[in-house]
């Protein structure tokens, strides 16, 4: 039995949906889409799907029409979808519409305090039910909190581990309505991957042309095929700044180091950050995962800087 299958109570005729797991023995069931109770599993019977279509001869009630659904959202990303069972009941469904396994957690915080729900894969192209909620019960919803890692075995992106935390408000959460991916329904729609930041070669260097053209002393320079970005190469007194200047500073070479990477076409660069407490690495990283035009990134020969340095491979 899992979150989301429909059952039947064998002590009587009511149907309901499993909304939680509450321990090894006893399940949430909201009977029909609206109250729920607490009952033990050997009192339920999962309903097969094709039951509805088989062995039942309700007439089909009469669809009002609706209007036309909005566009869908972007053709790759992490969603969390708010998707109507009833029009009471909303069903919390992670939505994983990219190419790579989505490894993920998820738990509920209230007043401080932290429970976890649900730890699981999300295959490519499939969706994960989590949880149920009210509208009923709106003011009283959680934050919600999801962790994801995204992988792959073979395969050539690096990601770092996201956590996102849903504090529902009524004042985005109307506004979040749209059609969630792979559902093909409409529901309230999160997005819970950064979007991907695009990278045009042409226009970068169009910029540095520009630049060019405004003062003829401008040339564009490809960058070392290694660019060591220890603060003490790219400034001669570091002494008097904080760590977040210092790391401003960095980040500002490291994006010039690649922009300029990109439009002089290289297909490799490397940028030696230190292993350190990992924050610039992590930063570079980042930046990398959502970059466009990255073929791939990853640690570069550790005999010779450790865990110190990146390779990026570019298209």
């Amino acid at each position: 039995m899992n979150v989301g299958d429909r059952v039947r109570l064998m002590s009587g005729r009511e149907e309901g949906i499993i909304t939680r797991i509450l321990d090894n023995n006893i399940v949430e069931v909201a009977i029909d889409n609206d109250f729920t109770i607490p009952v033990a599993r050997r009192e339920i019977v999962v309903i097969a799907a094709e039951e509805s279509t088989f062995l039942r001869n309700d007439t089909p009630k009469p669809v009002a029409k609706k209007e036309a659904p909005a566009p869908v959202l972007a053709a790759h990303g992490i969603y969390l979808a708010m998707v109507h069972q009833s029009d009471e009941l909303l069903a919390a469904t992670i939505i994983n519409n990219t190419d790579y396994d989505v490894l993920f957690t998820s738990g509920e915080e209230r007043n401080e305090k932290y429970r976890g729900l649900h730890n699981d894969k999300v295959a490519p192209k499939a969706t994960r039910v989590i949880g149920h909620y009210h509208l009923k019960d709106f003011e009283q919803w959680p934050v919600l909190i999801i962790q994801f890692l995204q992988h792959r075995t073979g395969g050539p992106s690096l990601f770092e581990p996201v956590m996102k935390r849903l504090q529902f408000k009524a004042a985005s959460f109307y506004k979040s309505k749209k059609m969630a991916p792979l559902l093909k329904k409409e529901g309230y729609v999160y997005q819970l991957d950064s979007k991907p930041v695009p990278v045009d070669a042409g226009q970068i260097q169009g910029q540095l042309t520009e630049k060019l053209s405004q003062n003829e002393s401008f040339k564009l320079k490809a960058p070392e095929h290694e660019v060591d970005l220890h603060i003490e190469k790219l400034t001669e007194d570091a002494r008097g700044m904080s760590n977040s200047a210092m790391l401003k500073l960095q980040l500002e070479h490291f994006q010039d180091a690649l922009d300029r990477a990109m439009a002089s076409n290289m297909h490799e660069i490397i940028f030696i950050h230190g292993s350190g407490s990992g924050v610039l690495r992590k930063e570079i990283q980042k930046i990398l995962s959502r970059t466009s035009g990255i073929k791939y990134f990853e640690d570069a020969r550790k005999e010779k800087f450790g865990y110190g340095a990146t390779l990026v491979r570019l298209r």
